[in-house]
């Protein structure tokens, strides 16, 4: 048998399916937990304290489908898929995604600290493959504040920021600032390899042949747009 704290967060999680916090009244709430009012009081403090538990209640359902998502040999592609199921979640609960990352008052979602802890693991595994640009804490917020922010722009203006090709081209460009991307990667190690190669030349220690520093050279070169004719 639940309790009246189970039911009382039920009851509001149930009414932010179809309306904004500020807009459910502690009277609802009660009605639709059968408790009377002072039992919200009494398990939560005031109002602000049960939205504080109920954010963290969404933060634990938000925080389980990011550990379902799964691991790949790309860990920056993990990271994008990570972004999509983040813009997913907000789309699916528009209310409760506001009041998880628009808190009011003093009291903040502990949830939050849980939630860059993932996404930092997901970043050091882009270091650990040599694919980041920047310290995994700073890469980390950035991806996180952009992400947070796109949903937000989808969830208020709609008409205005609700394609998904926005949060796709800020996903890409976020990401991509902070990992590079896969053909700068391939030309920064033909470019190590070359210098190698050139150093052992040079001194004598491990020449190379002229068919392979072709081809490391080639490596090096920048893509070639399309050609017209005049």
């Amino acid at each position: 048998m639940s309790t009246a704290r189970e039911r009382i967060l039920e009851a509001t999680g149930e009414l932010l399916a179809t309306k904004d916090a500020l807009a459910i009244s502690t009277r609802a709430i009660c009605d639709r937990a059968k408790v009377g009012m002072p039992e919200i009081y009494r398990q939560f403090g005031d109002k602000q304290g049960l939205l504080t538990a109920v954010a963290d209640v969404g933060f634990e359902r938000f925080l389980a489908d990011k550990r379902r998502n799964p691991l790949t040999d790309d860990p920056v592609a993990d990271l994008r898929t990570a972004w999509d199921g983040h813009v997913g979640f907000a789309l699916r609960n528009p209310h409760l995604y506001r009041l998880m990352f628009t808190p009011t008052g003093d009291a903040k979602p502990r949830a939050i600290d849980e939630a860059r802890a993932i996404l930092l693991q997901a970043v050091e595994r882009c270091r650990d493959a040599g694919r980041l640009r920047t310290a995994p804490e700073l890469a980390g917020q950035t991806i996180l504040s952009a992400n947070v922010g796109v949903c937000m722009m989808a969830l208020s203006f709609p008409d205005l920021f609700g394609d998904p090709a926005v949060s796709w081209s800020v996903r890409d460009a976020v990401i991509g600032k902070v990992t590079g991307d896969e053909r700068e990667d391939t030309r920064i190690g033909a470019a190590t390899v070359l210098a190698q190669a050139l150093v052992g030349t040079l001194t004598g220690t491990a020449p190379v042949d002229g068919a392979a520093l072709g081809r490391l050279t080639d490596a090096l070169r920048p893509p070639t747009g399309p050609t017209t004719e005049s």
